[in-house]
Parts: structure tokens; C-alpha cells; sequence
């Protein structure tokens, strides 16, 4: 690998340097030793969580670990469905639609449910131009997008039947859920970094 492609892990790189040096010096001393090598697990398990959370949105099998290890950030509560912020301080959904299953960001800043092409294609959506274009304001400026219908959506406990969707290459491997998904809800708050959705008719999620 060329020195360059190393300059971003560089901190990284400098920092597990040290840790290995310190810890050989401390390791030898009996009480702080142990206590050093009980943080450094600590600190790779605190690791380890937060990189299956990041990457279980783009790999199943990743989602399949996290799942395993009961550290998935959605679960069904009564008659909610409650998703625990991510890492990155955003709240994504474990949603399945036309057999496939995909996390996708829950953001009420956006009016429409969206799709990346990948997903479209993938779902077997039918896409399509409308008689006047879809023009969306995005932060790299207005975009055109078609257009689509999933006939049934599903997160944790809740249904949605007929949902419009928008589909650009525009989102890039992005899939968002809108506003015109949690208007079907019954209500949706916010408690402290939980995002809790309340559905009028839960569905039975033990099937």
C-alpha cells in the first residue's frame, strides 16, 4: 500500500504505536497492568459495537452479528416500534419491502420516501417519469427524480400499504424515509435518543 493511501489512518496508526509501547511498560507493574489491559478490552468491545452498528446498514451479514449479540438498535416495545440513534447521530429503520431488507434513514426534514436506483432495482420496482417532472431540493441543489409505489412496508411492528417513492442516482446508495411514511403513523416522538413510532394498527411480529 503507497504511504499516501496511510495518511488518513495516520492518528490511528500513532495511537495503537503508543498503546502497544505504554502497555508494555505497564504490564509489568501488577495492579495498574491489569487494570490497563481491562480498559483496552473495554475499549476494543466499545469499538466493535460501534463498527457492527455502522456497517450492519450496507451488510446483511454484519446485521445478522449484531442481531446475534442483541445489540440491534430496533426492537418492538408493546405496541411501539423504538429505534435507538446510531452513532452518527441519525435513527435508521430495519425496513423490508417486495423481498428485500434495507436500513434506511428516517428523516422528517424530507417530504417524500426515496430509493436509491440499486434498491429500486432490487425491490423490482416499476420507475417512472411522470407527466410533470419530480423536482427535488437536495443540499447539492435541485435534482430530478421518477417516480414509484411499494405496495407493503414494513418496520418492526408497523405496515405500510402503497407508499409513493421518489428514485434518482442523485441519492446514491442513500434510501430515506419521509413524511409521507410517518404521517400513516399514529404518532412518532422523540425521548432523549430514542425515536419512538406508535402505528394505528400494530402488526404481530412473532410470525
Amino acid at each position: 500500500m503507497p504511504l499516501a493511501d496511510l495518511a488518513p489512518h495516520l492518528p490511528l496508526i500513532l495511537l495503537l504505536a503508543a498503546i502497544i509501547v505504554i502497555g508494555a511498560f505497564v504490564r509489568r507493574i501488577p495492579i495498574i497492568g491489569t487494570l490497563f489491559s481491562l480498559a483496552i478490552w473495554a475499549a476494543l468491545l466499545a469499538a466493535l459495537v460501534i463498527v457492527l452498528g455502522q456497517r450492519e446498514r450496507f451488510d446483511p451479514y454484519i446485521g445478522r452479528i449484531a442481531e446475534a449479540l442483541n445489540i440491534r438498535d430496533q426492537k418492538v416495545v408493546g405496541a411501539e416500534t423504538r429505534i435507538r440513534m446510531s452513532p452518527d447521530g441519525h435513527f435508521w429503520a430495519n425496513v423490508r419491502f417486495a423481498g428485500v431488507e434495507r436500513r434506511m434513514l428516517i428523516d422528517s426534514g424530507a417530504t417524500l420516501t426515496a430509493l436509491s436506483v440499486d434498491t429500486a432495482a432490487a425491490a423490482n420496482l416499476p420507475v417512472q417519469d411522470t407527466l410533470f417532472p419530480v423536482l427535488l431540493r437536495t443540499a447539492n441543489g435541485t435534482i430530478r427524480a421518477q417516480t414509484s409505489e411499494v405496495a407493503e412496508l414494513r418496520i418492526g411492528n408497523i405496515v405500510a400499504r402503497d407508499v409513493p417513492v421518489v428514485v434518482s442516482p442523485a441519492f446514491g446508495r442513500s434510501d430515506i424515509l419521509g413524511m409521507n411514511f410517518l404521517s400513516r403513523l399514529a404518532s412518532w416522538r422523540v425521548e432523549g435518543r430514542t425515536l419512538i413510532l406508535t402505528p394505528h394498527h400494530p402488526q404481530d411480529t412473532t410470525s
